[in-house]
């Protein structure tokens, strides 16, 4: 047990002196050269001879069309007043995107409706189809029923039962017709971007 701590006391104690000598190194090299760019230095200062660098000036013909200009400073002002316009701007696009999407819910609730009368046509000429399918079949079982009476009433029959079949074919092209105008007006709604759950 003994030897595991030694061991462990050793591995601290050379790690240790490693990371205060790393610093030490690195600072060795360092004043010779300070000292050399000091002396540089005084020396551009001290002669007034030595040809100055001039600052670069870019205007139109010379500006850098591949490169990028950095500008370190503050934002002029003028750039503040366009940010607030910016934002004037994106609340006033907010505000036509929120018009914009009241007028289309407007337009689906319009197409709804339609969708919605359009359904009711159908259903109603559906029911009356139904009833008048109803009415023939009691009329005809009733007259089936009584041999006697269809002898001698053979010729109103006769009449009754086309007049009745005109009426259920009749009922039946205007349940069909209300069944197609629904199909179009949905077909419509879709084109127009009515979503499904709407107008189904």
């Amino acid at each position: 047990m003994k030897r595991i701590t030694y061991i462990g006391l050793g591995f601290v104690f050379a790690l240790f002196t490693i990371l205060l000598a790393s610093p030490a190194g690195a600072q060795t090299s360092s004043p010779a050269q300070d000292q050399a760019l000091g002396d540089y230095a005084r020396k551009i200062r001290k002669d007034p001879g030595t040809p100055k660098p001039k600052p670069k000036v870019f205007d139109n013909d010379n500006l850098p069309v591949d490169d990028k200009l950095s500008i370190v400073g503050e934002k002029p002002a003028a750039n503040v007043g366009g940010t607030a316009a910016a934002e004037q701007k994106d609340a006033a696009g907010s505000k036509s995107a929120d018009d914009e999407q009241a007028q289309k819910q407007a337009a689906w609730k319009g197409w709804q409706t339609k969708v919605t009368g359009q359904k009711d046509q159908v259903d109603l000429a559906s029911r009356e189809l139904d009833v008048l399918q109803r009415e023939y079949q009691l009329r005809a079982a009733a007259m089936y029923a009584d041999a006697g009476n269809r002898m001698r009433n053979s010729t109103q029959w006769d009449k009754e039962d086309a007049d009745y079949k005109q009426k259920i074919a009749d009922k039946q092209k205007a349940l069909d017709d209300a069944k197609q105008k629904l199909s179009d007006i949905q077909e419509d709604a879709h084109k127009a971007g009515v979503p499904s759950s709407m107008i189904e």
